[in-house]
């Protein structure tokens, strides 16, 4: 067999099973065309090298297939309606319903002498899961189930939470719309990223980027208990929200707003995933240009983690005028033990946007990192200041990647792919947070865009 008819076999092959890459991936559109039952047939793929370009993954793009939006009233004049800080399809509900959150809510940036100042102009906004359903291209809410505790909350007199910062140690100061006054720090308060369903008790949990934390939910809002590092503050832990300090202390270094963006468990309910989505300013804010962005992997049987693996980002030097800190982790959904889908994106919207991909990862023969990188022990660095080569050196194996979707092709017009989800191991969904519209607040349109896409093959 000549070594051109191998290589079409093997890339055929490849467009059903993947392939690896290893510290590195430069993916490319391309056009596979082949001769089948005498007729010439042209197929669109992604291309995924390794860092050698010794080995070539090619995957059939899906078909776009359909474009929701979101109509909802403002929550106040300037502030629109917001979801899609994540997505999640519960098995054996109906394809067209799904789960989704905002995040901490409305906030905003302003300067005040030169120093910043984060700022919540409704300070008593709670965080909520929202049902959705998905009817003649509109994104309709079937239900609303606000976040609470089995107590008082302190800055709402109810049980409802709010989205404010929870310890003034460490969280950012919070403001209130003029930038003038501080306001009250919330114990319970959440900033919601991602969500996921567990089917073994019937619960959800929730990514936070605050602690970062892991907290379970009741279906019907009421928080159970959260996952904390290890040496966080004891303030937090009430008879209201019992915590428990399991992670790695090393998460207390996240970078602020860049914390716990996503998690997923397994269809069988055993293995929880939790993504950040930024390196750790571990040991400093130097590293915010490191690669390396860690997936922690836990046992929920006893709620321990047992593996931490470091995902490589993409390199923006293949990119325009992108800051490596700029691309980061939005959220990803568990198929199985071993496979991951990733969103990774860039920082920019319409046709400044570079990035916006979802990637399958293998986890098969990834490095469990876990515990060992955390400083400078072993190898005289963390993990956040290995260079690529260095990492290779040391013998880390990370994840391999193959593109799934690509949307910036498409001109997906908006920055924040924050909601990823997968019906039938064949409907990618995916779903943007609009950040309540603070950017545009003059706008009459809501911002919040979902679409969905038929993969050619079944992720299972």
């Amino acid at each position: 067999m000549s070594s051109s008819k191998k290589w079409i076999i093997a890339a055929i092959a490849a467009l059903s099973v993947g392939g690896a890459s290893v510290l590195s991936s430069t993916a490319q559109a391309a056009e596979l065309s082949y001769m089948l039952n005498g007729q010439n047939t042209t197929i669109s793929t992604y291309e995924d090298w390794n860092t050698a370009h010794t080995s070539v993954t090619l995957t059939i793009k899906p078909k776009l297939t359909g474009k929701y939006t979101l109509n909802q009233p403002d929550l106040a004049p300037g502030i629109k309606f917001g979801i899609g800080s994540s997505l999640a399809h519960i098995p054996g509900d109906p394809d067209d319903i799904f789960y989704t959150t905002a995040d901490r809510g409305p906030n905003g940036e302003v300067d005040v002498n030169g120093t910043t100042r984060r700022t919540f102009p409704l300070p008593n906004y709670t965080p909520t899961i929202y049902k959705i359903q998905l009817v003649q291209g509109q994104i309709k809410v079937l239900e609303t189930i606000p976040l609470k505790i089995n107590g008082k909350d302190p800055v709402t007199g109810s049980n409802l939470i709010t989205g404010l910062p929870n310890l003034k140690s460490r969280d950012e100061v919070p403001y209130d719309k003029a930038a003038a006054n501080v306001i009250s720090y919330d114990p319970y308060g959440l900033d919601v990223e991602g969500l996921a369903y567990n089917p073994k008790d019937d619960t959800f949990w929730i990514s936070d980027e605050y602690g970062p934390y892991l907290v379970q939910v009741k279906r019907d809002g009421t928080l159970l208990q959260r996952l904390a590092p290890k040496g966080i503050s004891s303030e937090l832990n009430t008879p209201e929200l019992p915590l428990k300090d399991v992670l790695p202390a090393a998460y207390l270094t996240r970078r602020q707003n860049r914390g716990a963006e996503a998690v997923g468990i397994t269809p069988d309910g055993k293995w929880l995933f939790m993504a950040m989505q930024s390196p750790l300013r571990n040991p400093d804010k130097n590293v915010d240009n490191s690669r390396a962005l860690r997936i922690l992997k836990l046992d929920l049987a006893t709620l321990q983690p047992v593996a931490e693996y470091a995902y490589m980002a993409e390199d923006a030097k293949q990119f325009k005028d992108l800051k490596q800190s700029d691309i980061v982790i939005s959220d990803l959904n568990v198929i199985n033990e071993n496979t991951l889908l990733i969103d990774e994106r860039d920082k920019n919207a319409g046709d400044k946007a570079q990035l916006k991909r979802i990637y399958q990862i293998d986890l098969s023969k990834a490095t469990n990192i876990l515990g060992q990188y955390d400083d400078t022990a072993k190898a005289g660095k963390t993990l956040e200041q290995l260079s690529i080569a260095e990492l290779d050196k040391a013998g880390i194996v990370p994840p391999s990647k193959r593109t799934i979707l690509d949307v910036v092709e498409l001109k997906y017009p908006n920055e924040k792919i924050e909601g990823i989800t997968l019906v039938n191991g064949h409907t990618l969904v995916i779903v943007n947070d609009n950040d309540f519209g603070v950017d545009r607040p003059d706008s009459k349109e809501n911002g919040t865009d979902l679409w969905t896409f038929e993969l050619p093959y079944v992720l299972k």
